[in-house]
């Protein structure tokens, strides 16, 4: 395994599933251009040389880059996936499905980091913050509106971080 450093780190964020115009219907327009946009860019951030990737396994965005992230490291295996875990049960209130889903993406990763021993006011933005400290870039998609995506955004400026936002909808492919 490579070391780890800021510089190789690279982090995201963006809405949950059920804030997303297609919710779980990832079988959208929409949702199938972004995903193909979420691949072009972790290649690039590859090639841009980084090589570790912290995902906060919430379900929508970061499930989407966490698993293109593990494909990914199919043709590149010196990426590691580090799952940043709010606090034990995340998942819990997840529909069944990705539940499923969110075992397979943690089992996937190479380390999983608990933040918390249990759930708290404050737990996602803690774990926000544990990812963009640790990342040189930050890859966000959200639509401008405010709530923890926006303030992940507005963190990782604050701190210096390389942020590349995406929208929601409204993205070609190349």
């Amino acid at each position: 395994m490579n070391e780890i450093t800021l510089e190789n780190t690279c982090c995201f964020t963006g809405h949950r599933a059920v804030k997303l115009p297609w919710r779980y219907n990832e079988d959208d327009p929409d949702c199938r251009i972004l995903k193909a946009v979420i691949d072009d860019l972790l290649t690039e951030a590859y090639a841009a040389g980084y090589r570790h990737f912290i995902c906060g396994m919430a379900t929508g965005i970061d499930t989407y880059f966490g698993e293109a992230v593990a494909a990914l490291r199919t043709d590149h295996p010196d990426i590691t996936l580090e799952a940043a875990i709010p606090f034990p049960g995340q998942e819990a209130r997840f529909p069944k499905a990705q539940r499923e889903r969110y075992a397979r993406l943690r089992d996937a990763c190479d380390t999983v980091t608990m933040l918390h021993e249990e759930k708290t006011s404050d737990c996602m933005m803690h774990r926000n913050r544990y990812m963009v400290d640790r990342s040189s870039l930050l890859i966000a998609v959200y639509d401008g509106k405010h709530g923890g995506t926006w303030n992940t955004v507005r963190y990782a400026e604050k701190q210096g971080r390389t942020v590349v936002v995406l929208p929601v909808t409204g993205l070609e492919t190349v």
